[in-house]
This record gives structure tokens, sequence and C-alpha cells, in this order.
């Protein structure tokens, strides 16, 4: 995410609950992913984890950008 984005995050985040468990979610995402990301042997079961983490990822950000560019658009 670039800085206009993040700057959006903190404005908007506090009043639209939607926006802020879906930021939530996708920091919870990313400390998942980086945990098992970490080790130097997964197993199959920690491969697969981790494909549905980020896929999840994925779709929660682009719920995310569309929300933001929501934003972007109204602002003057």
């Amino acid at each position: 995410m670039d800085a206009q984005d993040l700057h959006l995050l903190e404005k908007y985040a506090a009043r639209d609950d939607e926006l802020k468990a879906l930021w939530n979610e996708h920091q919870l995402f990313e400390k998942q992913l980086e945990k098992l990301e970490s080790k130097s042997f997964r197993t199959p079961a920690e491969e697969q984890q981790m494909r549905e983490l980020k896929k999840q990822k994925l779709d929660g950000k682009t719920k995310l950008v569309s929300i933001l560019d929501r934003y972007k658009k109204n602002q003057p």
C-alpha cells in the first residue's frame, strides 16, 4: 500500500467499521504468513494453510482498495 492509502486508512478507519475490520484482518493474515514463511521447513498442511491465507489476504485487500478508491474519489 502506498502512503496515500495508509493516510486514508488512518483517517477513515475510526468511523468506517468495514474498513477497520478489513485492515485488521489484512494485518492478521500478514502476521500469520510471516510466521509460516519464517519456518525452514513446512508441512504440506502448512503449505496449504499459506495458500489459503494468501488467497484470503488478496480478497480482503481487493475489498480494502475498493473502499479506499471511493474515499479518494470523494476527496476535494
